[in-house]
Parts: structure tokens; C-alpha cells; sequence
């Protein structure tokens, strides 16, 4: 921690640690640091901002960035469990709460949110977080960095970064925070009579700077106060209980480690610094390249110090996650029980990319014996095992790829370390032709493109004297393929020709689509091109869900013609609201994950929501088998 977001720079100085951002001209420099954030979009969105007119709404908007790695990667010999980085909404603030209604200790559904401005000394611009292990273990010791941009760069400034179990959220359209927890709107931390973790809770950490650098952290916990006449075995408590009211059942209880030391640090930057590659929108809406002198803030908690690492709990799950969601606020005044002020809405955290398998040859033919099947979106803190159900796997049965030498399915299963509970899996079937072959360079190039509603294949043979015909074969998920058209072989006693085909993708509702050939040989023999994957265009005004009908996951396509906030809302057969998103568009196409594992089966109405247009599309949860 420096006070700045320039990764491998301390003060204008060489320093070889991570931190939030490239900084630009550090290419060249020492390679064992690195930056946290994806900077996906940025200078589209600098364009935005440049070309943005009164009342600013692009200078006004959120927009959110998560971790240049996937969740669980092992980087620099650490595993980087999630980052997130979040420009809050500028000028007339529509995450702001109501002035004196929202206080700590109440339960999320007594917070009334509201649109106006605030203060400058409460008034959020940006906020980093960042959590990750010392080692690339998952019994390192957990740490969480956060950073925070404040308008006012003089005054007493007071925040919290509240940590919640459950998948809490905010609906601007009503103002109220939906998805909270059991216990008086929080999740409460669970002990034995020994006083053993046994389930964690809601956790927040609070923060005051003060006369030019951070003063004070404190930790705290959601219990119910009974827990208080238990004797912790991995904290001692603090002294400090606050709920909604003075005798409060649920609250917030202070806590500090059992070993001596300090369980935190933080500072502020000290003079003008680089404000990243999004550069700043103050609280007026201008745009500049550096952060005032005082207006940056960081902090590290050392979690497993202090008590609160899930790898320390009886029966904890050391593969889970500290924490599903986050919620950033600032405060009146130093008092944990002061006005809340300004926010950031919660945020999703830890969703690890779900494994997806290719196989280079799916078919195996009189000549083509073995085929490798292969992790297309390696996480390199995970671990994959493979198992058949007919079929026989040559070599080994873990790790990123396995060779195979007979027909059937096969399974991959991701864990997210060594030790953990399956995490996702996937399947894929091969299949064996007797009457086929491969042979190499037998297609010398095959390419594809999409003009307007029809993709258009190429392709070149230097074998044309030995082919009868081919078949163009499609798929909608680059598995399972399915013949759309013949193309006989030219007549011609020359070994070289040239092919075309066109293929309608008007009624496609996918933002790919794959080809590939089957050769008909004179010799009776078939062979197998490679695969061409083509991006389909998506109109502006529609969205694609896909797969549709999904199981434990479905992804949302869309495309915009402006950096702008998609707002998604799920709605199940009963018209209850079931998930709430906020997501951010850049220009262009967007892909986005949709985590739909704890869905029960059935249709669900979604409803996308921009600045100019509302969305309507149905989609199906079919039941999901167990994972093998």
C-alpha cells in the first residue's frame, strides 16, 4: 500500500509491488509486480466523457470493472481471489440515502435510499477492493485491500466496507435494498459453547482519516448478543454493540485479535497522484488526470489476524468464499451510529469462470485413434479431473487437457484448489465413424465471415482430384454439429479449387455460430476440417439469453451504441422479483455471465432496462443433474 494506483511506482520511485493500475511508460520495468483492475473500455469511455455536454450523463453514471485475472488465479505466487473497481454516481447521486434515515445497526430494509447530491466531505468517487491470500494456498493468510476517492480533500472523513453473506441488493427504481439477511436484515456469526466459529456472518470494517491519514479501523461482526457471553477462541471481543435500538437482539459487536500487533494499516496519497486510466469525474463533473493531495485512501485488513478467515472455522468451507457481496458507505461523523451519506450500491464478488471443454477431434476414425480434450477457460488456481463413463482416457486424469483413444463421454469436474468441493463440470460425447479418416493439409485454408444476415465460408484444397464432395456442417455451441448443405467437388483434373457457401443466420438468436467440414473422399474415406467460430452482430434494441432453455448458468448478449448502465431484473412465474444486476455497457457488444445455479426450475420473465429502452425475454431453468 502507497497511497497511489500506479502498479511497480512508489511515489514517483521503482517499487516492484502490485497495485490498482498500469501505470503507462512502466513497460520495461521490473516483471514481478503487476495491476489488479481490467481496464477493458477505458478509452472509450475517456471519449465519452470528452465528447459528454450539460447535464454530463455520461460523467454522472457508474460503471463498474472487475479483476484483469479470472477469480481463484494464482498470480505472482498468490491467489487472487476477486478485485473490483466502481465509479460511483457523480453530481445529483441517485445511491444516496435519505439525510438522518439510515444508520448502521438497522437492518438493510430500513435504509431508504434517495436522489440528491451530498456533501463533499461524504461524496464517494470511486472505491477499489481487493482480496487475496499471501500465498497461493488457500490457508495463507487472507487479506483485503479497499480503496476509496472522496470529493473533499481536508476535512474528517468517516466510511465502512460492509461484507455481506447473502446477495444483497439495491432497486434505484423503489430505493430500497432487497436481499438481505435473516437476522434483522444481516447474516449473524454462529458459535459452540466453546466458542468456535461454526458459521460466519455480515462483517463491516470502519474507517476514519483524520488530520492527514488514517486514525483507526474497526472491526466488527453481526451476532446476536447473546454471543457476547461467549468466550471466542479465534477474537476477543471489543467492548462495542450497536443495533437499531439500545436493546437490540442483533447488532454489530466489536472485535480485535487474540495476538498482539496490528491487524491493519492505511494512508492517504500525500500529494497530487495519477488517478488511473478512467482519469477522475469530480463532484462538479469535470474531468481531470490526478487525484488531489489527501483524496485517495487505502487500507489492508489482515483477516486471518484477526479471526474472520473462513479456512479458520470448524466446519468452515476453505474453499468458499469470505463473502458474496459488498456494500461501500460513508458517515456523518467518527460515531459507528452517525447518519449514513453517500454509497455504492452491492456488488457481486467471486464468480469464478465455469469450465468449458473442446474437443480437437470429436470423431474418432479408422486413422484418427486418440483425440484431446481440452479446458477452454483454464483457471490456473483450479484444479480438473476427468473421468469416463464408457469411454478410456490414455495418461493422465487431471489437469488442463487429456488424450483419449475410444468412443463415449467423458467429464471434466473443477475444483477451485486442491481439497475443495466440486465448484462446476462439464460433458462431451466422442464418437467413432469406421468409414472416416483425417489427412493433413487436406483443406489449405477455411475461413468465414459475416456479411449482413448470411455468414460466407472459403475454403481451398491442394487433394480437389481426390474429393467426391463435402458437407457444411453447423453448431450452436462448437459440440454438437448438424449438416445444412452439400457442395460437390469441382470437376477438374487439378489437385488445387476454391469453395464458397452461404448460410442464412438471420433467425439465429446467438452471438456465435460455428462451421465445419465433413469430406466425402473418393477412397470411401470422410475427413474432418477444422472448426471456424464467427461473432454474430446483435441489432441494438435486442438482447440474446443463451442457452435458453439454461441450467446452472446463461449468458446475456448485448449490444450499445454508447457507454451507458443495463439494469437486469428477474421475475419469476409468480411475478416475485427474484435478482437484481446492474451491469455496465460499453460500446459495442457485451457478453456477461449469469450465475443461475440456486434458481429453482422453471420460466422466469427478465426484464432489461438502458436509459432509452426496455427489454423483455423468457427464460427457461431446466433441473440441473448432480455434479459427478
Amino acid at each position: 500500500m502507497d497511497g497511489e494506483l500506479k502498479d511497480r511506482i512508489l511515489v514517483s520511485s521503482l517499487n516492484v509491488g502490485d497495485d490498482w493500475f498500469e501505470f503507462p511508460g512502466t513497460a520495461g520495468l521490473p516483471s514481478n509486480g503487476t495491476y489488479i483492475i481490467d481496464t477493458t473500455g477505458a478509452a472509450a469511455i475517456i471519449n465519452g466523457y470528452a465528447t459528454d455536454v450539460s447535464p454530463y450523463p455520461q460523467r454522472m453514471a457508474s460503471f463498474y470493472r472487475g479483476m484483469v485475472k479470472p477469480p481463484y488465479s494464482i498470480v505472482n505466487n498468490r491467489l487472487w481471489l476477486d478485485a473490483l473497481f466502481v465509479r460511483d454516481y457523480h453530481g445529483t447521486d441517485t445511491t444516496v440515502f435519505t439525510t438522518g434515515s439510515s444508520k448502521n445497526g438497522l437492518s438493510p430494509a430500513d435504509w431508504v435510499g434517495t436522489i440528491q447530491s451530498v456533501p463533499d466531505k461524504n461524496e464517494i468517487l470511486d472505491m477499489m477492493m481487493h482480496v487475496r491470500r499471501q500465498g497461493p494456498n488457500l490457508t495463507d493468510s487472507l487479506w483485503l485491500f479497499g480503496g476509496l476517492s472522496i470529493e473533499n480533500t481536508t476535512g474528517d472523513r468517516y466510511f465502512d466496507f460492509e461484507l455481506y453473506q447473502t446477495d444483497i441488493n439495491y432497486d434505484r427504481a423503489s430505493q430500497r435494498f432487497y436481499g438481505y439477511g435473516p437476522d434483522a436484515g444481516h447474516t449473524s456469526w454462529k458459535f459452540d459453547a466453546a466458542g468456535n466459529v461454526i458459521g460466519p456472518g455480515d462483517v463491516i470494517f470502519s474507517a476514519s482519516y483524520q488530520s492527514g491519514g488514517l486514525t483507526g479501523i474497526e472491526a466488527r461482526i453481526w451476532v446476536d448478543r447473546s454471543a457476547l457471553s461467549i468466550t471466542p477462541v479465534a477474537f476477543t471481543w471489543g467492548g462495542q454493540f450497536d443495533g437499531a435500538t439500545t436493546t437490540s437482539q442483533y447488532g454489530y459487536a466489536s472485535v480485535v485479535p487474540n495476538t498482539a500487533g496490528i491487524f491493519y494499516t492505511g494512508l492517504e496519497n500525500s500529494k497530487s497522484t495519477w488517478a488511473g486510466p478512467f482519469r477522475l469525474v469530480r463532484g462538479d463533473n469535470s474531468v481531470v488526470d490526478d487525484y488531489l493531495g489527501g483524496q485517495f485512501m487505502e487500507f489492508s485488513v489482515n483477516m486471518t489476524k484477526l479471526g474472520l478467515d473462513p479456512a479458520t472455522f470448524i466446519g468452515g468451507n476453505v474453499c468458499g468464499s469470505p463473502f458474496n457481496r459488498l456494500v461501500v458507505k460513508t458517515r456523518a461523523s467518527q460515531s459507528f451510529t452517525a447518519a449514513l451519506k453517500d454509497f455504492v450500491a452491492p456488488t457481486d464478488l467471486f464468480l469464478a469462470p465455469r469450465v468449458n471443454i473442446l474437443a480437437d477431434a470429436p470423431i474418432l476414425c479408422a486413422t484418427q485413434a486418440v483425440s484431446n480434450i481440452t479446458v477452454q477457460n483454464p483457471s490456473n488456481a483450479s484444479v480438473y479431473s476427468w473421468t469416463t463413463t464408457d469411454g478410456h482416457i490414455t495418461g493422465s486424469t487431471t489437469g488442463t487437457s487429456v488424450t483419449v483413444d475410444a468412443p463415449g463421454t467423458y467429464i471434466v469436474t473443477q475444483r477451485l484448489s486442491a481439497g475443495c468441493n466440486p465448484y462446476a463440470a462439464d460433458t462431451l460425447s466422442i464418437v467413432y465413424d469406421a468409414s472416416c479418416t483425417v489427412l493433413e493439409k487436406t483443406i489449405t485454408s477455411f475461413k468465414g465471415a459475416v456479411s449482413g444476415k448470411q455468414a460466407l465460408l472459403n475454403w481451398t484444397t491442394d487433394i480437389n482430384n481426390g474429393i467426391e464432395y463435402f458437407d457444411v456442417e453447423k453448431s450452436l455451441d462448437g459440440k454438437n454439429f448438424s449438416t445444412i448443405g452439400s457442395v460437390p467437388a469441382h470437376p477438374s483434373n487439378g489437385a488445387d479449387a476454391n469453395y464458397s457457401f452461404t448460410d442464412d443466420i438471420s433467425l439465429l438468436k446467438m452471438p456465435f455460430v460455428y462451421y465445419r467440414l465433413k469430406i466425402k473422399m473418393t477412397a470411401k474415406a470422410i475427413i474432418y476440417s477444422t472448426i471456424v467460430k464467427l461473432n454474430l452482430p446483435i441489432r441494438f434494441g435486442d438482447a440474446l439469453l443463451f442457452p435458453n432453455p439454461a441450467t446452472d448458468n446463461v449468458r446475456l448478449a448485448m449490444s450499445s451504441d454508447k457507454i451507458q448502465e443495463l439494469k437486469m431484473l428477474v421475475y419469476d412465474f409468480t411475478g416475485s422479483l427474484i435478482e437484481n444486476k446492474t451491469f455496465s455497457l460499453r460500446q459495442g457488444t457485451n457478453i456477461f455471465s449469469i450465475d443461475t445455479g440456486r434458481w429453482k426450475p422453471g420460466a422466469y420473465m427478465v426484464q432489461l432496462v438502458t436509459q432509452n429502452q426496455t427489454i423483455h425475454k423468457k427464460l427457461i431453468i431446466q433441473a440441473q443433474g448432480p455434479v459427478k
